[in-house]
């Protein structure tokens, strides 16, 4: 990676939020292409056209669906998806890697790929690498370090019930532990198992991955002709290619918050757009869903000042007027609100109207149902502010029945749909995520729990009300390691919930995809107990990674 160090200037800090990193960078900032934009396009239209070659040039399917995986860990899958779809189509039909003779990588890697792809695959189809006993056969594994890392996240797509998907999932980490223990993994694959063991490539986010991938791609000497140099050259101009769109995007979405938050008169909440931005990345950074990224993007925007409202500034009143706005969503109401809300209030309603103004007439319904969404977001923060002033510990079940809706996971969901085509955002997809249930209710379970356990080691905002691990451990007489092994319990009970929804309902798999994908940006926002939105230091190298530095 070339470096780019940026230099920024910082506001002050407000309501004991450590001041953005970022200041005004990206709105100044004006990036030097590598190349023009013409001369990018043609090159990659060439390339383009001899990876979709590669389809046709592979003789079994064990290496289609090799070429598969490659384009996924590059992020570059998404030019060749009728291709993709034709591969795995086959594959799921094939009978080629149920022989006997295939070997572990191949089952596991066309297991995983297709459980992505909401094509359900048996864990039958490991029981061939297990001995008499039933009992995965070290001899089988010994030593097969791919193989072994394509079991571990294959296991990690488990559904509920399937408990000899957690013992491959077991088996493989003790193996590829004692592996990196000897030090008998070498360059890329040693990267590659260390990431996968601190973080399963299920999830992980795509982009980050690929920051890695990009550097390891044809660098592992005993897969050599699994390297194609036109693949790794069309995935660095498609990645500069993006950043530079991306740029751009966050240029003005830098602006619009500016406005509104020195405007709106929020500058007690976090300042933290970019982070925002970030975000939203993790659901789509194609270039075809650069409005349904934007509107994302400035609807978290819209969780954070809301929840900062909640938290750290109103009076218990207050809160209750200001939900009784909302929930009237007329301009009238303004009448009820203390002069600091006014403005902000206000702005609230015009930005739900700029998000009409984007969509077609067609599609102008869908900001009902956000708009629908957000006002249960608000009268949930309400009855977290109520319990607070009130002094009012609820049960453990209560509590995450409350707090889910107010991770803000409920609502970014249907926010994540209202950009979309009209192929994903269906009637029936904004239904089914308003709804909450499956992966909805999933991702919330996900958001609140990692974000709560963060959040106790660090202590709490101003009005925070007792989050799930205090409830847990006063419900149930407990100490606090044992209420963070049960809330680890349910995340991962969550994770298998969304794994099982890509396969419930087709028509929806689109969307659930989209909300599988910003789940997995919860281990990068929570991860290690830490709140690295909030405290947004150690985000800031990567977000230069990933929009600034070139691949």
């Amino acid at each position: 990676m070339a470096s780019h160090n940026a230099s920024v200037s910082v506001p002050e800090m407000a309501s004991g939020f450590h001041p953005t990193v970022w200041g005004d960078f990206f709105i100044d900032y004006s990036p030097q292409p590598s190349q023009s934009e013409e001369w990018t396009a043609e090159r990659m239209s060439q390339l383009k056209e001899k990876i979709a070659g590669l389809f046709g040039a592979c003789t079994t399917t064990a290496e289609q669906l090799n070429l598969v995986d490659t384009l996924q860990h590059l992020s570059i899958d998404h030019h060749f998806s009728t291709q993709i779809l034709s591969v795995l189509t086959s594959a799921h039909a094939a009978e080629e890697l149920n022989s006997g003779g295939a070997c572990l990588h191949d089952v596991a890697l066309r297991f995983r790929l297709l459980r992505q792809q909401g094509f359900w695959v048996s864990p039958e189809v490991f029981d061939r690498f297990r001995d008499e006993n039933g009992s995965f056969d070290v001899g089988v594994a010994d030593d097969d370090a791919r193989g072994l890392l394509s079991l571990y996240n294959a296991a990690y797509l488990l559904t509920h019930g399937e408990a000899e998907l957690e013992e491959a999932a077991l088996f493989a980490r003790q193996r590829l532990e004692s592996m990196s223990m000897r030090g008998s993994l070498e360059y890329p694959l040693a990267q590659q198992v260390s990431r996968a063991l601190h973080l399963p490539l299920p999830r992980t986010v795509r982009r980050v991955e690929t920051l890695h991938y990009v550097s390891e791609y044809g660098g592992d000497p005993t897969h050599e002709h699994e390297h194609d140099p036109s693949v790794l050259e069309f995935a660095r101009l498609d990645f500069e290619l993006l950043q530079r769109l991306h740029v751009k995007e966050l240029k003005a979405l830098s602006r619009w918050w500016k406005d509104l938050y020195n405007e709106a008169g929020v500058t007690y909440s976090r300042d933290r757009v970019v982070e925002c931005y970030l975000w939203s990345y993790t659901a789509y950074y194609e270039e075809e869903h650069a409005r349904a990224r934007m509107i994302l993007a400035k609807m978290i925007a819209l969780i954070i000042l809301t929840d900062d409202t909640y938290d750290v500034r109103a009076t218990l009143e207050e809160c209750r007027r200001f939900d009784e706005a909302i929930q009237r969503w007329d301009e009238s109401a303004v009448s009820l609100l203390p002069d600091y809300l006014k403005k902000f209030y206000l702005k609230l309603m015009n930005i739900f109207e700029e998000f009409e103004d984007e969509l077609e007439p067609h599609e102008k319904c869908r900001v009902a149902f956000s708009r629908k969404a957000f006002q249960t977001l608000s009268s949930n923060y309400l009855q977290e502010a109520e319990w607070f002033h009130g002094r009012y510990k609820p049960r453990f079940e209560d509590q995450v029945k409350v707090s889910t809706v107010c991770s803000g996971a409920p609502f970014a969901a249907v926010g994540l749909l209202v950009g979309m085509g009209g192929d994903v955002a269906t009637q029936e997809a904004l239904e089914w995520a308003m709804g909450c249930t499956d992966a909805v209710k999933a991702f919330a379970e996900v958001t609140r729990f990692m974000n709560d356990l963060a959040s106790y080691k660090r202590g709490k905002n101003k009005n925070d009300v007792d989050s799930s691990v205090e409830c847990y451990i006063s419900e149930h007489g407990v100490t606090a390691e044992v209420a963070f092994a049960q809330i680890s319990s349910l995340i991962e009970d969550a994770w298998k919930t969304i794994n099982g929804a890509r396969f419930e309902n087709s028509k929806l798999l689109p969307a659930v995809q989209r909300v599988a994908d910003i789940t997995a940006s919860m281990p990068l926002m929570y991860g290690d107990n830490k709140d690295a939105f909030t405290f947004s230091d150690g985000l800031k190298g990567l977000i230069e990674r990933l929009f600034l530095n070139r691949p």
